[in-house]
């Protein structure tokens, strides 16, 4: 059995911020699942564009407002807690965040923690 608490991960090298949001990756590859958990803070008034190439991604809000939209389409939903969005097809996205939000995040394959998002908005697969 694995047991990790948020309090675990909080100033270490798996808590890491940016300008736009702070990342608390609390599982990672070296964990063995198969795919990663994050615990995500999008700060308010920011925006992000992303896309995930080599990457699945749903999100789970639990805290806060905003939206996400696809690109391809520029349709928009609505986030606030209780909504998921899923980038099943590595969908470029632009997340806004009118107060803070916090998503409960999973990643496949998993991500090894150590990831910068590239000009893009994508993470590269690990070497």
């Amino acid at each position: 059995m694995l047991v990790k608490t948020l309090d675990d991960i909080l100033n270490t090298s798996d808590h890491v911020t940016g300008d736009a949001f702070e990342s608390r990756r609390i599982l990672l590859a070296r964990d063995g699942l198969g795919y990663s958990f994050h615990d995500t803070l999008v700060k308010a008034g920011s925006t992000q564009r992303l896309e995930y190439k080599n990457h699945i991604e749903a999100n789970y809000c639990i805290e806060g407002v905003g939206e996400v939209e696809e690109v391809a389409t520029g349709r928009i939903w609505p986030l606030r807690p209780g909504t998921m969005y899923v980038l099943d097809r590595h969908d470029a996205h632009i997340i806004r965040a009118e107060t803070d939000l916090r998503l409960l995040c999973v990643f496949t394959p998993a991500l090894t923690g150590t990831e910068t998002h590239d000009s893009d908005g994508s993470y590269n697969l690990p070497g």
